[in-house]
């Protein structure tokens, strides 16, 4: 039973991170879905100019919200390497989601107002935000990751030992 325990435990912490992650993330949604559209239709910008400037300021919005909130208990003593990394994954997820925001606009000449957001802030922003889940998961924030996934490692393992007695 204290094995089911620590699983469960386990699985509460993992759901907990990625609650917490999901909160920023809308914060970020927000954030990026405003200026997205106040760049296009405010400033009459490009839509990809647009896309770019939307997701680089919501990233400077969810690093703090990630930072010091849903990854608040990790490893803080070499910062550096985290906004490294984390500017990297986010630079990647911002390539997924006005990539997807280009080939929707320019490759397929979807471009009403309607289907640069969808493009963007569906499709882009839902295919980006797994990617950097995953990514500032497994490298960038990475104490409290890996201390899960070991523990997990672990259950599991004395799980099957005691299995086969």
């Amino acid at each position: 039973m204290s094995q089911r325990r620590a699983v469960r435990s386990r699985l509460e912490r993992l759901a907990r991170e990625i609650a917490k992650f999901g909160a920023v993330g809308a914060i970020g949604f927000v954030v990026n879905f405003l200026v997205f559209n106040i760049c296009v239709h405010g400033f009459h910008l490009a839509v990809v100019r647009s896309g770019v400037i939307a997701t680089a300021v919501a990233i400077a919005t969810n690093y703090v919200g990630n930072r010091y909130w849903t990854y608040r208990d990790c490893d803080r003593s070499r910062r550096s390497r985290e906004m490294s990394l984390f500017l990297l994954f986010s630079g990647a997820g911002l390539i997924i989601e006005n990539g997807i925001l280009a080939l929707s606009h320019y490759g397929l000449g979807l471009t009403s107002p309607l289907a640069d957001n969808i493009a963007k802030n569906v499709i882009g922003l839902g295919i980006g935000t797994v990617f950097r889940f995953w990514s500032y998961r497994t490298w960038v924030f990475r104490a409290q990751a890996v201390e899960t996934a070991e523990s997990f490692l672990t259950t599991d393992a004395v799980a099957r030992v005691d299995a086969h007695k």
